[in-house]
């Protein structure tokens, strides 16, 4: 058994590529479900606006680099929102569950779609567009950093991915404890009170909306700018899914629920991985009780009877409060 290599890829869980933008794109739930109380099972969509906004102004629309952040992290999410909020907003919240679950999945089928191969690259997506990001990496493309864990390009991309989230766990921090936090959390817990106090619910949900959207667009980026590449399949169902185990692990309606959900998650799933892997290959594990082909399916088995125990005895996740919010009404 290689414990060392255990430790490092479980410590690369923690901290690495998936945990930031899977953080991002938690922390948009959390403004959306923690702290608004929307319903959003469609992350993803605004995810794959964040990586299409950037890849598209880039490689299709022949458009700089920054051109394609503003596309990708502001203009390409608010018009989603607008879309998706201005039909739905005013009624359930099972209505924009339900419109936002369809529009991802809309979103993932268009973009796959050959005719417009000019525009999205159809099933192979988009590429090398985010060079201009790379030149200004400082590190050495050919050698290792922080334990080893990471190759020069990787440690840029954490790098600012870490000041980033520090920007947006700064920027929520600060909304959530000034006025307008307080009508986002009023609405949450009685919308026609909120509106009997003069309160214009609607738009406070759609500038929620937004907002986590645009967090959402730069988990989509991220995931975009360190794979050089947008497709289609990297947005599907599943992705909106750890999203929200990531919040509901670390407790909604707190500011450093997602981050701690986000890690906790991916540090068990490189952990299991390779623990597992080592298991089966040293021959401590049977294989007429799992294989090396299994590893994958296991893990995420383990993951989600820790979500079932988790709903059982902490409800409100990890960090949370039952104040704030939890996954029942106990």
């Amino acid at each position: 058994m290689d414990w060392g290599a255990i430790i490092q890829n479980s410590f690369r869980g923690f901290i690495g590529e998936p945990f930031i933008y899977f953080s991002l794109a938690a922390m948009g739930l959390n403004m959306h479900y923690g702290y608004t109380g929307l319903l959003n099972f469609g992350q993803a969509v605004f995810m794959a606006a964040g990586a299409y906004g950037l890849s598209m102004a880039v490689v299709t629309l022949g458009l700089n680099f920054w051109w394609g952040l503003l596309l990708g992290i502001v203009i390409f999410p608010l018009l989603l929102a607008l879309i998706m909020g201005v039909p739905t907003l005013r009624l359930r919240a099972d209505y924009l569950a339900i419109v936002t679950i369809a529009a991802s999945e809309m979103f993932r089928i268009i973009a796959r779609s050959p005719s417009l191969d000019r525009w999205t690259g159809s099933s192979d997506g988009l590429t090398a567009f985010a060079n201009r990001f790379y030149d200004f990496n400082p590190f050495d493309k050919q050698k290792r950093y922080f334990f080893g864990l990471f190759i020069g390009n990787q440690m840029w991309v954490v790098l600012i991915g870490w000041i980033v989230l520090s920007i947006v766990v700064l920027i929520v921090w600060m909304t959530m404890r000034s006025p307008w936090g307080r009508v986002l959390r009023a609405i949450r817990e009685d919308e026609d009170a909120a509106r009997s106090l003069g309160k214009n619910a609607y738009w406070f949900k759609m500038q929620s909306l937004m907002i986590g959207g645009m967090f959402g667009a730069l988990g989509g980026m991220f995931r975009a700018i360190g794979t050089q590449s947008a497709q289609p399949q990297n947005f599907i169902t599943d992705v909106t899914f750890f999203a929200w185990v990531a919040l509901i692990l670390g407790g909604a309606a707190k500011v450093g629920g997602p981050i701690a959900g986000a890690a906790i998650l991916y540090g068990i799933l490189n952990f299991t991985d390779v623990l597992l892997r080592q298991l089966v290959e040293n021959g401590y594990m049977p294989e007429a009780i799992m294989d090396g082909t299994q590893v994958g399916q296991v893990r995420f088995m383990m993951i989600g009877l820790g979500l079932i125990l988790l709903a059982i005895y902490r409800p409100q996740g990890i960090f949370g409060t039952k104040e704030e919010m939890a996954l029942d009404d106990r």
